[in-house]
């Protein structure tokens, strides 16, 4: 028996925060090393952070990253230890995506990225050059602060492994492991037994599975341990979170596994496997026929052990053999709650703002993000509960209360959340009386004002320009009145609502008085992708917690939180008709999926985003798909599906310039219609799609024949 210890470190990945890497980086090794393991690897590009984005274009960004390297290997806490860290390199003017295998004054070799992540929310082609010569190394010729720390002019930079003196050890990083053709596949067949993935893998709802399906069945083909370790936190551009799930497997069986999503800023999982098992998972005579016939990886010699005799885990009393573990999948509506808590927490620490501001309307989406808010409050807490000194230590900074320590969530959203009812004369008592409750129950200080007189103003002053009243419809005004009586009000919402938020430490008296609350936005994405907003109303906002959230998911989520929560006030929200309250009560109650407003129902635009964004289809491909899977919907035959198809392409085209100005939003629909990082689609199209719609139309008048032709 041998046994090897290894540690796998999430950190949050903090673009260009130099001095909090490295300490990030060093506490790890720390950690890592006092459980006994003698093998560490972190996230993705964790010296310059992964969202760093056109920064990696900088000399900078490689020269603070060296800078950093070398303090980290003339610590003494990398002693005997193999360290496996993450930087750009630029070798002969072109700039890699790296992984540095390294110790104590010592590095080992660079080993490049093979696979770039380029497309959905990543452009990594833009920053970095993928290395396309398979098992060929080049010297790299050394910078001088490093230079002079381990008397080394040049390392092997390339595709290669790393052999120690017990065992042989490969990188794969990230992209490269989704491969068809992964480097650990190959590598394994050369006899590495241990592989390191270094990763930034994006949260989105419902994705964890597969990506971890996919690392435990890598080991489980070929035999071998694989040590992932991801980022976690917000991406510096605040649309990307990265969930963690940080993992240890040998031959196919999960060891470890790190929390999904933690506020902690660093959380190490080690594991210790007999390497032995390895070797003897590989006794297949198949396996071992494709072994002898791949060609040979470079070697890189290092002369570190990374395993200890039996005899020594034994006796010792702070390693033991890892024993498997099941794999934690969170619920879909409790991973919301966690992503959304975890986004909300640090991008109030890292703005170092004072808190929260939303417009409360009394309907489910402004709900919704209330409780996201109150989530992030619960999560703050029990991590404080739990001893995480330095959540506590950030809650008292952003408060600006230095003895703050909290017994509810509720005292902690009485600090960082003001909401406020923006009342018109189209408002109901229902809606006013509902975002009250909602408040006073998760504990926010709440305004209560009514618009009504900005509004006339601003008519007043249109009057005057034009010498024109606009009327609502139902008046007897025009469609363009009706929605620049609708718009105006929506539009003065968002100006209240920067003004408040703007004065509210001020107003009263709060130890952090003068600091600007960020605003929340409450639009989800089915409306964004649909273009059912008001340029520049409350749907613009700082960040938008639900902007990447369909209703239907919404709403599932007020349905745990009321159940989890003990929240019997959330039914009132999921019961009411969903309404903008922009019309006169005469005009009725116009639900937004009427036709008179959205025209498609929120599963129906949920249904066309996947089929757009996921499935790649177009007008003629949609309306084929929803043939299919319409077919049993009672009343829709084949134009009724064709002008569901219409209504959706012609509103996308027209309203697809919003989706330039909409607020950012944390990614986690694979739909998400954010044209500045996910959905690089145009914005100027012609909006009735000539061409397309005339195929379908063409199609349906041949069915309707062929039906007629039946008939007779």
């Amino acid at each position: 028996m041998s046994f090897i210890t290894l540690a796998a470190a999430s950190l949050p990945s903090v673009p260009l925060d130099f001095f909090g890497n490295r300490d990030r980086i060093l506490e790890s090794i720390r950690i890592a090393k006092s459980r006994g393991a003698l093998l560490r690897t972190g996230p993705e590009l964790e010296i310059p952070g992964y969202g760093a984005l056109d920064h990696h274009l900088e000399g900078d960004t490689f020269l603070h990253s060296w800078e950093v390297l070398a303090e980290i290997i003339s610590d003494e806490t990398c002693k005997d230890m193999l360290i496996d860290l993450g930087m750009g390199v630029r070798h002969r003017n072109v700039r890699y995506n790296c992984r540095i295998l390294c110790t104590y004054r010592k590095v080992f070799l660079i080993r490049p990225k093979m696979s770039l992540a380029n497309d959905g929310l990543y452009r990594e082609t833009r920053h970095f050059t993928a290395w396309v010569k398979q098992r060929k190394i080049e010297d790299y010729y050394l910078e001088r602060i490093i230079a002079d720390i381990t008397g080394q002019r040049t390392v092997p930079i390339g595709d290669c492994v790393l052999s120690t003196r017990d065992t042989a050890v490969g990188c794969e990083t990230c992209e490269e492991l989704f491969t068809p053709l992964n480097p650990s596949t190959y590598m394994g067949l050369n006899g590495v037994e241990i592989i390191l993935n270094s990763s930034a893998s994006h949260a989105e709802l419902r994705k964890l599975r597969t990506r971890l399906d996919l690392i435990s069945n890598s080991t489980r083909k070929l035999g071998g341990i694989y040590v992932y370790a991801n980022a976690t936190g917000v991406d510096g551009e605040a649309r990307m979170m990265y969930d963690g799930s940080s993992m240890i497997l040998s031959n196919g069986k999960v060891l470890q596994q790190s929390p999904q999503y933690s506020l902690r800023p660093v959380e190490v999982i080690t594991a210790t496997v007999d390497i032995e098992e390895v070797r003897s998972y590989r006794v297949n005579s198949s396996r071992n026929v494709q072994g002898a016939a791949q060609p040979d990886f470079p070697r890189v010699e290092c002369d570190l052990y990374l395993s200890r005799p039996a005899h020594e885990v034994f006796i010792s009393d702070k390693i033991y053999k890892s024993k498997e573990i099941e794999l934690k999948i969170l619920d879909p509506m409790e991973e919301m709650h966690m992503a959304e808590a975890v986004y909300l927490w640090q991008y109030l620490v890292r703005t170092n703002s004072p808190g929260y501001f939303l417009a409360l309307s009394g309907g489910l989406d402004s709900a919704t993000v209330a409780l996201f808010a109150f989530g992030m409050a619960k999560v703050v807490l029990q991590h404080i509960e739990e001893g995480e000194s330095s959540v506590l230590a950030e809650l008292r900074q952003i408060t600006g209360e230095k003895s703050f320590r909290p017994k509810t969530p509720q005292e902690i959203i009485s600090k960082l959340f003001h909401t406020c009812y923006m009342g018109t004369t189209h408002s109901s008592d229902e809606t006013r009386n509902r975002a009250r409750k909602l408040s006073e129950a998760i504990g926010g200080y709440h305004s209560d004002i009514n618009i009504d007189d900005t509004i006339l103003a601003h008519e007043g002053l249109i009057q005057r320009a034009l010498n024109f009243s606009p009327k609502f419809q139902v008046e007897g005004g025009s469609p363009a009145e009706n929605l620049a009586k609708q718009n105006i009000q929506a539009r003065n919402r968002m100006v209240a609502a920067y003004e408040l938020a703007q004065l509210s430490t001020t107003a009263r008296k709060l130890p952090r008085a003068g600091a600007s609350l960020l605003v929340l936005s409450s639009a989800n994405v089915d409306e964004c992708l649909r273009g059912y907003l008001t340029k520049y109303d409350c749907s613009s906002a700082d960040i938008a917690p639900l902007g990447s959230v369909s209703k239907n998911d919404a709403k599932s989520f007020l349905r745990w939180a009321q159940e989890e929560w003990q929240l019997p006030l959330v039914k009132e929200f999921l019961d009411a008709t969903p309404t903008a309250e922009l019309l006169p009560l005469t005009a009725g109650v116009q639900s937004d999926e009427s036709d008179a407003e959205m025209g498609l129902t929120y599963a129906e635009l949920s249904t066309f985003g996947l089929l757009r964004s996921v499935e790649k289809l177009g007008p003629w491909s949609a309306y084929l798909r929803l043939l299919g899977e319409w077919k049993d919907r009672e009343g829709f035959g084949s134009r009724e599906i064709a002008e569901r198809v219409f209504r959706f392409f012609r509103f996308y085209a027209i309203n697809r310039h919003k989706s330039t100005v909409l607020t950012p939003a944390l990614h986690l629909s694979p739909y998400n219609p954010d044209d500045n990082r996910h959905d690089l689609r145009p914005f100027l199209y012609v909006v009735n799609w000539p061409w397309q719609m005339k195929k379908i139309e063409a199609h349906v008048a041949e069915l309707e024949g062929k039906l007629a032709m039946k008939k007779d």
